[in-house]
């Protein structure tokens, strides 16, 4: 069944006398008599193929629409428009160029003919499992409020743990120890028996499958998210096998409760035939996982947390992938096959809780009050999910109908499906006016969280806290400081930089015999230890992200990528100089991924460079053309390969855009590692760029076209729409034509703080539609009406 797109209820309008100047002057467009003379130029030549209005028609099907400059769309005409021998005189090109973009070329003009809209929509997925995991949670706290990395570990003369026994507490930073014969500390332990129980939270990055493994000759027990039964249960063991392993869906961005057991002993044993002399067995133990996609690990410190945290529940019921074709996980349209995944998803959260009855509403099945304790529950459960105090009539038809049931067990079953499928858990913003409190609250949580306000969100709303902006902005800041505000921004900046699914990454093995799966999975780590440390330090700067010379090495990858770092060193910040590493765009993840099996590609790059961190819009190649094979061409480099390559004419308009950022990046092989000669020729690393004025800028290599990042408000501003983009999950436009400028200048007056972006983001993309607030700062309005 294909999918449709649901009602769109929210829709804007933006006109005026003042707006259409604003519209004007934003647009550049040229002198009314270069319009004029441009208009019947069009009608002449261009109208037969892209329509009167720039729609499109029967020679060219696709709408007349693009983000290229006055100037660029003048160039591309004169070279390229009619097809044919004779294209346009560029002065007629100039002409017609001014027309097309004010008219209905330019974003602006688009707004303008056909208005930015805010849609209606469904929980994405993610929000989805967020949602259900904090209503069956009563909203924990997603990480325990814990500075402290690592695991705590009691360590017991004795063979179960008795409390008695403890000789041992400290915080262990991972699980690998090699204790030998003799015990964690010679002379405190008996070799022959011991026992350590390790305890706290593991911090899962990724939402997926994770695979946990533990390593040990003795006795072991492993228990993730819950009590019982244990992930792996190897307590009474029998045969030789040392290695055991247990899968489990986990939510990224949250913590779960995490215990390890390991008891050393030998049956039939005792301490008088210890003290014989009979040899103590060796001991190890070791507790690695394999996250989504990526290769086994010890799990590392920065994971673990020794504070326990509560069990989470986690729907695992598959659900059809959103839709990403803006660049960002949408839920703009409705399939019977999301339908179908959410009724599983309700039928499975409604058995887990019914299940679990008395634990989780924290009612005994004995209690004399039992039915209204737990029709109580079931009122709060319904006003968390729909984000809103219960009205009357849900009250009256859902809750005191489902109660008549004689076994108030199954009321509760009923409410929670009912709930877990109703409009107003599933869908954004259908109760209450646009410039409702609890509407305003809904926008924030989901926009820097994925998930339902949770308690102090919802007591602001009900005091009207919400259409304050000092107190709007004072929650978004509280909220942005939560983990799962850094888990937010930290998915919007692997989507910024096209690495937020984990990729394939197989290299040649006779060109790069050392890169493997171990090493891939490192560069991710490294990766995200640089973005973790550059956005939430105090600083936040975007700058430092395009300019850091540091990078995070362990022993494995320095060997590859350089640096004084021992060979089973852990990460650590190494730096570099500028003329090796220079910002994310040169981190060797990056370049590694954007690459061939064989060979560096600075077309992926260039268009990496292009469409993300400048926010230019490519189109599709009009042929599906494969690289020339460095084979056929031996002698050439990659630079004079893919130069030869894009050579024609169909290629050329977005090849001179794309190709002299790529081949700012040539300095980088196809794993990342600088290089100075390919093929016995040095490389070629100069590039440039002719920006949105039309002024062409020039790079010697990467570190120039870093800096030119750091510092181009394009660059800039491309990464706060898309910022916007990924929170909001809205066009910019549709929240009016002076909220980007206004948040581009905002980001500048900041020192251009990642964080403070996301605040501001959020505090705009809350408020209420056109509604006053009781602030004198003004705001961006939006005029919406309802269809």
């Amino acid at each position: 069944m294909t999918s449709t797109s649901p009602l769109r209820f929210l829709r804007t309008f933006l006109t005026g006398a003042s707006l259409i100047v604003a519209l004007a002057a934003t647009a550049g467009m040229g002198s009314g008599r270069d319009v004029s003379a441009g208009e019947r130029v069009y009608r002449q030549q261009c109208a037969s193929c892209h329509g009167d209005r720039g729609q499109g028609g029967p020679g060219y099907a696709a709408p007349l629409t693009g983000t290229r400059t006055v100037s660029e769309l003048a160039k591309y005409i004169a070279t390229s428009m009619p097809p044919g021998p004779k294209h346009c005189p560029p002065a007629e090109a100039k002409k017609v160029a001014a027309f097309i973009h004010e008219r209905f070329y330019s974003p602006v003009a688009q707004e303008r003919n056909r208005p930015a809209t805010i849609a209606l929509s469904r929980l994405t997925v993610k929000q989805f499992r967020n949602a259900v995991a904090d209503l069956v949670g009563a909203f924990h706290p997603a990480v325990p409020n814990d500075p402290r990395r690592g695991l705590r570990g009691e360590y017991f003369r004795n063979r179960d743990f008795d409390v008695k026994e403890r000789v041992l507490e400290r915080e262990d930073p991972e699980v690998r120890f090699d204790f030998g014969t003799d015990g964690p500390v010679p002379g405190q332990f008996a070799p022959h028996h011991f026992s350590i129980a390790w305890s706290g939270s593991v911090l899962a990055p990724d939402t997926g499958e994770y695979e946990f493994i533990v390593r040990s000759e003795h006795a072991v027990r492993l228990y993730v998210n819950g009590d019982a039964p244990p992930l792996i249960d190897a307590w009474v063991k029998s045969g030789n096998d040392n290695e055991y392993r247990g899968s489990l869906f986990l939510l990224g961005g949250r913590a779960y409760p995490i215990r390890l057991e390991f008891s050393k002993s030998t049956i039939g044993v005792d301490d008088s035939e210890q003290k014989k002399g009979k040899p103590a067995p060796k001991a190890s133990i070791s507790l690695s996982w394999k996250r989504p996609r990526l290769t086994e690990e010890v799990i590392p410190q920065r994971c673990l947390i020794p504070t326990p945290n509560a069990p989470t529940f986690v729907v695992t019921s598959p659900f059809p992938p959103d839709d990403r074709s803006m660049g960002y996980e949408r839920g703009d349209s409705v399939s019977k096959a999301w339908d179908e995944a959410t009724t599983a998803a309700a039928l499975e959260t409604a058995n887990y809780v019914t299940a679990r009855l008395p634990e989780i509403t924290g009612v005994p099945p004995d209690a004399p009050d039992r039915r209204a304790r737990l029709k109580t529950f079931c009122r709060d459960f319904m006003t968390r999910a729909f984000r809103r105090p219960l009205s009357p009539e849900k009250e009256r038809n859902v809750l005191d109908r489902a109660f008549t049931s004689a076994d108030p067990a199954i009321a509760v079953k009923r409410v929670v499906l009912f709930t877990l499928k109703s409009p107003g858990f599933l869908y954004r913003e259908i109760d209450g006016a646009p410039n409702d409190p609890y509407n305003i609250a809904s926008r924030l949580s989901f926009g820097l969280w994925d998930t339902l306000p949770d308690p102090e969100l919802l007591r602001a709303a009900a005091a009207g806290e919400l259409t304050d902006r000092a107190r709007l902005r004072q929650q978004a800041e509280r909220m942005a400081a939560d983990p799962r505000g850094w888990n937010k921004v930290r998915e919007f900046l692997l989507a910024w930089l096209k690495v937020d699914t984990v990729p394939d990454m197989v290299k040649n093995k006779s060109l790069y015999p050392d890169f493997d799966p171990r090493v891939a999975s490192d560069l991710r780590a490294s990766l995200e230890l640089t973005l973790e440390n550059v956005v939430r330090s105090e600083s936040s700067d975007y700058r430092e992200l395009m300019m850091s010379r540091s990078l995070y090495l362990n022993g494995r990858l320095a060997k590859l990528y350089g640096g004084d770092v021992p060979a089973d060193a852990p990460f650590q910040k190494v730096e570099f100089p500028a003329s090796v590493r220079s910002g994310v765009l040169t981190h060797p993840y990056l370049l590694a991924h954007l690459a061939y099996t064989d060979a560096s590609s600075p077309i992926h790059r260039g268009v990496l460079v292009v469409r993300n961190l400048l926010g230019r819009v490519l189109q599709p190649p009009p042929v599906a053309v494969a690289p020339l094979a460095p084979s056929l061409h031996p002698n050439m480099t990659t630079r004079e390969r893919v130069t030869l390559q894009t050579r024609p004419t169909a290629c050329v308009s977005c090849h001179n855009l794309i190709n002299p950022l790529g081949f700012t990046l040539e300095r980088f092989d196809a794993i990342g590692r600088l290089r100075k000669l390919e093929n016995g020729k040095t490389i070629d690393a100069t590039g440039s760029y002719q920006d949105r004025q039309g002024k062409k800028v020039r790079f010697a290599d990467a570190s120039d076209l870093a800096r030119y990042l750091s510092e181009s408000e394009e660059a800039k501003g491309a990464f706060a729409e898309k910022m916007f983009l990924n929170l909001v999950k809205q066009p910019v436009l549709a929240y009016g034509p002076n909220t980007l400028p206004g948040l581009k200048r905002a980001f500048g007056e900041s020192r251009y703080n990642i964080r403070r972006l996301t605040v501001d983001i959020m505090t705009i993309a809350a408020l209420p539609p056109g509604a006053p607030t009781r602030s004198t700062t003004p705001s961006p309005t939006r005029k919406v009406t309802t269809r």
